[in-house]
This record gives structure tokens, sequence and C-alpha cells, in this order.
């Protein structure tokens, strides 16, 4: 009888021990009361970092913004960057570009899956990244860096910077450097000056901003793409020399048709460079998408007029010039400053360039083919000085702290960049020509690279 009465109560005491279990399991697994889902939409509005109840859940609106910008920049270097620098160079060579340009699109990624991204954005030092993310380990469609967007699409959208950074160099170097010798100096270059300097400026490094040593501002790559490169492209021509028959036979563009549409593609891109910057479609991507427009417009009438004024014509080479050196200018600044602060950018981002390609590049003599330099490095580092300059809080509350000092910290991230890009272009080049040359032949120069380096003519008549 005992042992009756015993097991009903051992089974009544182990439901109610079961339902005290399924209790704290509901407790703990209930749904979001409505004022955190009031406070995650809010975060979700401002781009901020979401409530618990939506962490992990990449937000469809900013996601799908970046997955366009990472479209928009990828569409800069194929085919408008590559048609911007396709157009300007002589026939026999138009291949070469192109093919240059797709060559390090290839390279670039496969160095950035590897390790490229990890070395650039994962938790290291001030200097370099580690490696967490090699191989895009952990990199999943879940928001890390970005509140809202898939860690992928985050990575795939800073990979199209990486494509197009050292594709920039390709124009200081057209039509007499070897193709090995590109592909050879763009994978070393990868590694000693962007992965660090992507670090250094965005991955949380020496230069990121109120978290680094140096509190510099740079939105979408003032140093890291347009002064790393240009300021590279100098070195590189110097040491690779001018082209064969520079300064004595003509050398002019052989399609500008093909430039003012690679021109268009770029203008066009440089919005998902620009806005997309902002992580997502908020206010502050808004002022970017303003501050791009004004200045690259402006840029480009601002260099036309001087042609006429000086020149007595405004060229089609000079629209171009000047609305790229535009973009270049307002690049790091494009979240930082007003509709005034624009302005004033695409004056400048029109004169400065257009009298350092036109009066110091003859003055000097250097073969800088394309003005890689007289547009990129001197306008990278133009917009860099007028970031510290013109930057207002009132744009971007989330800079008030910084702007006492600014130009100081400007200058010295500049600094920085200088001595690594010249530094690390110098040796690298000689270590480049010393393992397999820079240059082909004077004959294989002459006849042109499309023949001699890829086996096709763009052109045959």
């Amino acid at each position: 009888m005992t042992r009756l009465l015993t097991l009903p109560r051992l089974l009544i005491a182990a439901g109610f021990c079961w339902l005290a279990a399924l209790s704290a399991h509901a407790q703990e697994t209930a749904a979001p009361t409505v004022d955190e889902r009031l406070a995650a939409l809010e975060a979700y509005i401002n781009n901020a970092a979401p409530e618990a109840s939506l962490k992990g859940v990449p937000g469809p609106g900013h996601n799908a913004w970046l997955m366009i910008s990472t479209a928009l920049v990828l569409f800069m270097t194929l085919p408008g960057l590559a048609l911007f620098y396709g157009g300007l160079v002589r026939r026999k060579n138009v291949l070469s570009v192109l093919g240059q340009c797709l060559a390090i699109a290839g390279l670039v990624t496969i160095l950035w899956w590897a390790v490229g991204f990890s070395l650039a954005f994962a938790p290291g030092n001030a200097f370099i990244g580690g490696f967490d993310y090699m191989f895009f380990r952990g990199v999943t469609s879940e928001p890390s860096t970005l509140p809202w967007v898939s860690e992928n699409v985050f990575a795939i959208f800073q990979l199209t910077f990486a494509i197009i950074t050292p594709a920039l160099i390709v124009g200081a170097i057209a039509e007499r450097m070897k193709f090995s010798a590109v592909l050879l100096f763009v994978t070393l270059w990868m590694f000693v000056v962007y992965f660090p300097l992507a670090h250094m400026v965005w991955g949380g490094g020496l230069m990121a901003g109120a978290a680094g040593a140096i509190k510099a501002l740079d939105f979408a790559g003032g140093t890291v793409v347009h002064m790393s490169s240009g300021w590279s492209a100098l070195v590189l021509c110097l040491i690779l020399g001018p082209r064969v028959g520079f300064g004595r036979e003509k050398m002019a563009p052989h399609n500008m048709v093909l430039c003012m549409v690679g021109t268009s593609m770029l203008w066009v891109g440089w919005y998902g460079f620009n806005a997309g910057s902002a992580g997502g479609s908020d206010g502050i991507a808004a002022n970017a998408f303003m501050t791009t427009t004004l200045a690259a417009a402006i840029a480009g009438f601002t260099w036309g007029m001087i042609e006429k004024i000086f020149r007595g014509h405004a060229s089609i080479l000079g629209f171009c010039s000047g609305i790229v050196g535009g973009l270049v200018v307002i690049t790091p600044a494009a979240a930082f400053v007003d509709s005034t602060g624009a302005v004033i950018i695409g004056v400048l981002g029109g004169a400065i360039p257009y009298y350092f390609v036109t009066k110091v590049k003859a003055k000097f003599g250097y073969d800088d083919a394309l003005d890689t330099f007289g547009v990129h490095a001197v306008g990278g580092t133009l917009g860099a000085i007028l970031t510290g300059v013109l930057a207002t809080a009132e744009v971007n509350p989330g800079i008030e702290e910084l702007i006492p000092g600014l130009l100081v910290e400007q200058l010295k991230a500049i600094a920085v960049t200088l001595v690594l890009s010249i530094g690390a272009t110098a040796v690298l080049a000689y270590l480049v020509k010393a393992l397999v040359g820079l240059r082909p032949s004077e004959e294989v120069e002459r006849q042109g690279l499309d023949i001699n380096e890829h086996g096709e003519e763009g052109y045959v008549s």
C-alpha cells in the first residue's frame, strides 16, 4: 500500500519540476516587449547598434544599400577606370591597361579572401590586423563590423576598395611596365602598404579617429586609397623612367570618347565609394551623396574654365580630369563637410590638380603618363588637409570632440601615409626590378604592349 501511494507522489513531483523548468525556459525565451521592439526599430532607422532582440540580424535596407554600393565601387574599376585609362593611352597599349585592371581585380580578390581582409580588419595592433578572418573564417551573413550589414557583404564592399587602389597606380606607369612586373609589384605592395593603411585608418589602428593614437578623419579613402596609390605611382614612375620617345614624340590620347565614358562611370560609381562608406542608408550617407555631387561637378567646371581662360579652349580631357579631381578631394571629407565646404573643395579640387598636371609636371619632366600623381596624390593630400579645415559637427555630431586640433591630426596622418607609401614603393620597385625586371625591351615598347604582352590587338586596321 505504501509503494502504491509513493509512485503517484513521485509522478506528481516530477510533473511539477517539469512545469517549473518549462516556465523558466519560457521566461528566458519570451518574446521581446513592445518597448524593446520600438527601441530596436529606432536603432535600425538611426543605423545604430541594435537592441538584443535584433542583435545579429542584418537590416534589409542598410544591407541592400551596401550591396548596391559594392557593385558601384566595382563598376568604378571595371569598366570605369579601365575605359578612362584605356582612352588616354595610345592605340597599341589600350589592351594592356584593360588587362592590368582585370588581372588586378582577380589577384587582389585572392589575396583579400586568403588573408587581406583579416590583416585589415581583424583585431591586431596599431599597424596591422591579425589572422582571425583568414580564408573568410567567421565571415558570415550576421552583422559584425557594421550594426546592420552582413559581415560577408562588408568584406566584399571593402574588397572593391582594395581592387581599385593598386589599379590607380597603372595610370602612372602605363605603356612601359611588364605585365609580370605589375602583378608581382601589386602583390607585394598590398601586403606592405595597403593592408596596413586600411587597418590603421578603418580597422581600429593608429589613425582610426577617436579610437586611434592619431585622431584623424578619412571617411572613404583620402589617405588609404588616393594618397597611397598616387604617391606610390610617382615613385614607381620615377624609378621606371619615361616612355621611349617621351618629350620628343606625340603621345596624345587615342580615344577621348572612351575617356569621357570612363569618367562618367567613375562619377556614378563614386556614390557607392563615398555614400556607401556610411555603412547604411542614413543621414550621413545622404550628406556624402550631396557633397560628392557638388564637388565633382564644380571641379570639372573649374578645370574647364581655367583652360578656357588661359588656353583659349575647354578640353574634354580637362573636364574629365577636373571631375575626377573633385571626386578625389571630397572623398575623405564627404561625411564631414556641408554644402559650402563641398563647393570650396570643388573649386580647389579643379584648380590645384590642374596646376600640378600642367605646370609642375612640365617643370620637373617626370612621365606620370595618365596623371595619377597630379590628380590622386595631390587631390588625396589636399582632401585630407581640407577635411581638417572644413569638417563641422553640424553635419556629423559624432566628430564634435575631434574638431579642436583636427588639422594637426590630419597632417600627422598625411606624414605617416607619405613615409609608408614612398619608402615601401622605392624598396619594392627595386626588388621587383632585381627579380623579374620592370620594363620590356625598347623594341617591344615601340611595337606596343598589346600584341607582345597579351597576344591581341585592340584595334586591327
